[in-house]
Parts: structure tokens; sequence; C-alpha cells
């Protein structure tokens, strides 16, 4: 039986990134379904945690995470 790869807290990082000129901050990443779960922190955005997928990330914000 496959074991399930349990989330990483990343919210004590303070890991920001920029997407399409909204400012996220990264709160957790699950590496079975390779997703993040982001907060907005700008002030024009909706406020809310969204899930996107850890592709759309820039390549600074992934090299942070590290989901090896």
């Amino acid at each position: 039986m496959a074991k399930k790869k349990k989330s990483i807290e990343l919210s004590e990082k303070n890991i920001v990134c920029k997407i399409d000129d909204v400012e996220y901050k990264i709160i957790r990443f699950y590496p079975a379904r390779m997703t993040v779960d982001v907060k907005a922190v700008s002030k024009n955005a909706q406020k809310g945690q969204l899930n996107i997928p850890f592709a759309h990330l820039p390549k600074a914000t992934k090299q942070l995470i590290k989901p090896n």
C-alpha cells in the first residue's frame, strides 16, 4: 500500500510571491497533489485562501520550497 505524503507547513518561512500583480503568502505545500495554499496579502486582491498548482509559481519561489 502506498504511503500518503503529508502537507508541508510553510507559513513560518514567510515566502511571498507575486502572480498577476497580486502578492501571495505561501501557507502550505501538498507534495501528493503538487499544489500550494496561498493567501492574498495585497490590498486590491480578494481575501481568503486559494489553492493553486505548484507549476504556476515563479521559478525563484519554487527553489525556496524544494519539493524533492
